[in-house]
């Protein structure tokens, strides 16, 4: 089992920037990947980036450039550097972990609101 647990959302006005981060704990077996979605009200969840084992990082279109995954393994914890930030970007973000054998995990979410 490997619990998630994301903190750093906030309120933000439009422009600003926030930095997300999660927690992870327990036992995988080894970690394929870890990556943040978004889900704003009435929308379903989108895929936002993807840090995979490797380094590789993968980024959703809608934020490339204003976004940036990074890990560190020592710690346990993935971030998500969002920067110049629009009220489209409000939504709660979550983490994700995909385990070395395929077991997925979420976290509870942290809310970012960006004001207009």
């Amino acid at each position: 089992q490997v619990q998630l647990v994301e903190s750093g959302g906030g309120l933000v006005q439009a422009g600003g920037s926030l930095r997300l981060s999660c927690a992870a704990s327990g036992s995988s077996g080894g970690i394929h990947s870890m990556a943040w979605y978004r889900q704003s009200p009435g929308k379903q969840r989108e895929w936002v980036a993807r840090i995979f084992s490797d380094g590789r990082t993968n980024y959703g279109d809608f934020v490339k450039e204003r976004v940036t995954i990074s890990g560190d393994n020592a710690k346990n914890m993935v971030y998500l550097q969002m920067n110049n930030l629009k009220p489209e970007d409000t939504a709660i973000y979550y983490c994700n972990c995909v385990s070395a054998i395929g077991r997925i995990y979420w976290g509870q979410g942290t809310q970012v609101t960006v004001s207009s």
